[in-house]
């Protein structure tokens, strides 16, 4: 499974490309704008950054790029461009991005080029696992495990389960969960996000000493192993 932040002005490409890699069983965050693209690279573990050039506010995609980079952030960086000139994908690479592709392009060439950055970075990849507490979950065997026991989650279960402790310890919204783990196909005012909440909740939480899902009330939810409970979890100002 990737963690992917696509930071793409066109609201259509986008969401091609999200829902391509949602598909594949993948997370994938969108962001519209430089200012949120860039708050959200920084405060997130990405496996991939997918970067348009061209982005509204001012910012564009290598400023974002020259930033991390300056910041110390070294996950990869895909540069999106309808820019073919050579100097333009020269400019791409000095910036720091670790690939270029021209648009318009195949779906399949987004992923193979994705595949092999992504392998070049992580050759770890089979040993990585999330933990909170003792809840922990293996990226690559997708095995799920509380005090030692086994824990069997669905597909979009596990997606669930691991956006959330992507941001343990932060409130995330039904929106948030929307775009990262479900395709845009639902509303985010119905109910579909708080029983898949509920039924992972329920494999996560019931039989263990204490609960780790939380329920934020009128935000969202936290996953966190600070002992808060539903009644007093804040949230962050």
């Amino acid at each position: 499974m990737w963690h992917c932040l696509i930071i793409e002005d066109d609201r259509e490409n986008a969401r091609y490309i999200a829902n391509g890699l949602i598909e594949m069983g993948h997370v994938a965050v969108v962001c519209h704008d430089g200012v949120e693209a860039l708050q959200n690279a920084m405060k997130l573990s990405w496996d991939v950054i997918i970067l348009d050039r061209m982005l509204p506010n001012n910012i564009d995609g290598l400023s974002i790029l020259q930033t991390l980079r300056s910041l110390g952030k070294k996950m990869p960086v895909l540069v999106l461009s309808a820019l073919a000139a050579v100097d333009d994908r020269v400019n791409g690479f000095k910036a720091g991005g670790d690939d270029y592709l021209v648009k318009p392009f195949a779906f399949s060439e987004l992923i193979a080029r994705l595949e092999a950055l992504i392998k070049r970075t992580r050759a770890d990849d089979q040993l990585r696992e999330l933990r909170v507490a003792d809840l922990t979950a293996n990226l690559a065997t997708r095995k799920v495990e509380r005090s030692g026991l086994a824990i069997a989650l669905q597909p979009r279960e596990f997606r669930l389960l691991i956006y959330l402790l992507m941001n343990a310890g932060s409130v995330v919204t039904r929106t948030m969960l929307l775009e990262a783990v479900w395709d845009y196909r639902f509303d985010p005012q119905s109910n579909v996000i708080d029983v898949q909440v509920s039924r992972l909740r329920r494999k996560i939480d019931n039989g263990f000493a204490s609960a780790l899902i939380h329920t934020v009330r009128g935000a969202g939810y936290m996953l966190t192993d600070k002992g808060a409970t539903d009644t007093n979890v804040l949230i962050p100002a």
